[in-house]
């Protein structure tokens, strides 16, 4: 075998292109994860379709790889409440839908106190893959998946968006402070042309730990009901 060994590095550089290797000076980083950069259409479905693809199409994902489904959403497409919790567990992992588990079955209670189900509310989480041994997801995890969760938000267009435990209020809100002192509060936030108003309220898993809780989760419920009351929705 000819050893080459090339000091200059013009000679390098030609070396590489005469033998089609014209990537290795390529100072860019490969980006593994496809942007989230097609234009939101009139037709709500095509969008939600076209999020969906870009997702599956993730590629090199621990937690893709590790899963059974994706979880994307659930409910009414149409409606103008959206809830937007942390990831998925183990059942919903199986089912390939949200809050289809014990912490689900509370939630569904939740909504019924105020007047609503899954046909009137839209539900997604921060993560679209269940996150092993159901821990926490990462900050890098986290992350990767903020851009697909910001166009799920515009999509939607929700008039009250209800984030549900720290996770989701951490990666949409900010990690400044705590959920304690945010929640029972209305912010105003955008999402590229969603222009939305949103509160902080426990997650329903934090609130079997913790039912004590639940009495600031009423509060909470009962501002999401009068803000749907003033809307008009």
């Amino acid at each position: 075998m000819i050893k080459k060994n090339f000091s200059n590095p013009i000679k390098l550089i030609n070396y590489y292109k005469l033998i089609n290797h014209n990537l290795i000076y390529n100072n860019n980083a490969i980006n593994r994860y496809k942007k989230v950069n097609f234009e939101i259409s009139a037709d709500k479905v095509q969008n939600l379709e076209k999020l969906k693809k870009t997702i599956l199409s993730i590629k090199y994902c621990s937690l893709r790889s590790n899963a059974t489904n994706m979880v994307f959403g659930d409910g009414n497409a149409k409606s103008k409440i959206m809830l937007i919790g942390e990831a998925p567990g183990s059942n919903e992992d199986q089912e390939g839908l949200p809050f289809v588990g014990r912490a689900g079955a509370l939630l569904d209670k939740m909504l019924a106190s105020i007047n609503l189900d899954r046909k009137k509310v839209y539900i997604s989480n921060i993560i679209n893959y269940r996150p092993p041994n159901n821990r926490r997801p990462t900050d890098e995890e986290i992350k990767r998946y903020l851009p697909f969760v910001k166009k799920h938000i515009e999509i939607i267009d929700p008039k009250i968006l209800v984030l549900l435990g720290s996770t989701a209020m951490n990666a949409l809100i900010g990690n400044e402070t705590v959920i304690s002192k945010v929640r029972g509060n209305w912010i105003e936030k955008e999402f590229g042309n969603c222009r939305t108003s949103v509160i902080v309220t426990f997650h329903p898993a934090f609130l079997m730990r913790q039912p004590a809780q639940k009495k600031m989760a009423w509060i909470d419920l009962k501002m999401i009901r009068d803000k749907k009351t003033r809307l008009k929705i």
